[in-house]
């Protein structure tokens, strides 16, 4: 079927013909063996039998609308996070949600800065939302480069983007960072510190975003239940900061946009976080093995402080990623072309096959 477009039907704005597209981590052929998948950064721990449970049991009402403004589950995350609910907005996923914001204080003509390479939905929802992107090269060693950033801020800039720990690379904002950069940033500026992976982390230096909070007044958050909460598949985002800023992103969100059974999920797995976050503890003990054990084979890994860990091969990327999957089972991890290759921290025995894989490239280790 051709894609030509007849000059009498409607046409779509002229941004979307540069959209990146959103890449999504391979999940292997239909015809070969189970692949390791290692590229998508998800739990490696199936939901626990409480969050099933209750899933199972929301899933009953599912001919009746969920709860719009997801009041139960936003009241639980204010008092999980130490504000009031109205310092906070639950979309579904903390994509959806970043888009909300971008769609509040961003438009044509306007400026959205990040970190370069940093979470990819960074500029595909920047552009969908009619703004520019800024995009600062990382440091040498994987970093966010601050006093770059700061340098590049113009009156245009509306939005500045931080992930901490940076996705795909790893490493952390500290406390004195994001002090430094705040102070240094405009007030008129919107910051939203990224902290998907917030419990991952174990250096104690690292950025407290709710501390923070009560310190800049135009700083917000951005946080997800997919990640060590294991619900990538259902859909939970949040993003918290002073009321004032979070009226208008609330008013950007699609109704309905969190089913019934995510909203129990949700608020089940805060109720279980003790248990969730022994599991994220398992993930961190076997990040450090994998690291400890990637550095041994004379790879060059940042400090990683999220559930994956990131190889900047450059242009042996294809070669490192064809290396990986070329056997059965395929190691799947997540490429990012001429610039590395990030790797998702599985089961032990997942891990385990990566490494004797990798061990065996014969090109150059970064």
């Amino acid at each position: 079927m051709s894609d030509a477009r007849p000059a009498d039907l409607p046409t779509p704005r002229p941004a979307l013909a540069k959209l990146p597209p959103y890449v999504p981590g391979a999940r292997g052929a239909a015809d070969a063996a189970p692949p390791v998948k290692l590229s998508s950064n998800e739990s490696p721990h199936g939901p626990l039998p409480s969050v099933v449970g209750v899933v199972e049991s929301a899933a009953a009402g599912i001919n009746r609308y969920p709860d719009m403004g997801a009041a139960e589950l936003t009241e639980r995350i204010a008092a999980h996070v130490g504000r009031d609910a109205a310092d906070v907005v639950v979309g579904g996923g903390s994509v959806a949600v970043l888009a909300h914001l971008l769609q509040a204080y961003t438009g044509p003509g306007d400026e959205v800065m990040f970190a370069w390479r940093s979470f990819e939905a960074y500029p595909i929802l920047a552009r969908i939302a009619g703004a520019e992107s800024v995009m600062i090269p990382l440091t040498a060693d994987a970093r966010h480069d601050l006093p770059a950033m700061i340098a590049a801020v113009t009156e245009r800039t509306r939005v500045i983007m931080l992930c901490s720990p940076n996705n795909p690379t790893g490493p952390i904002l500290t406390q004195a960072e994001l002090d430094s950069f705040m102070a240094a940033v405009p007030t008129r500026v919107l910051v939203v510190l990224d902290e998907a992976y917030v419990e991952y982390v174990r250096d104690d230096a690292v950025a407290d975003g709710p501390a923070s909070l009560d310190r800049f007044a135009n700083l917000v958050l951005l946080r997800t239940f997919s990640k060590a909460y294991g619900l990538a598949g259902l859909r939970v985002g949040y993003a918290v900061g002073p009321a004032a800023l979070m009226a208008p992103v609330r008013a950007c969100v699609t109704p309905f946009s969190v089913s019934g059974p995510a909203q129990a999920a949700a608020i089940a797995s805060l109720d279980a976080r003790d248990e969730l976050l022994e599991r994220a503890a398992e993930v961190v003990a076997e990040r450090t093995r994998v690291l400890a054990a990637l550095r041994e084979q004379g790879w060059s890994v940042p400090d990683s402080q999220g559930n994956f860990v990131w190889l900047g091969i450059g242009d042996a990327t294809g070669d490192l990623v064809a290396h990986l999957g070329g056997a059965e089972p395929a190691i799947l991890v997540r490429p990012f072309a001429s610039e590395g290759v990030r790797v998702t921290i599985g089961h032990a025995a997942e891990n385990d096959a990566f490494l004797a894989r990798i061990a065996t490239y014969g090109g150059a280790r970064a």
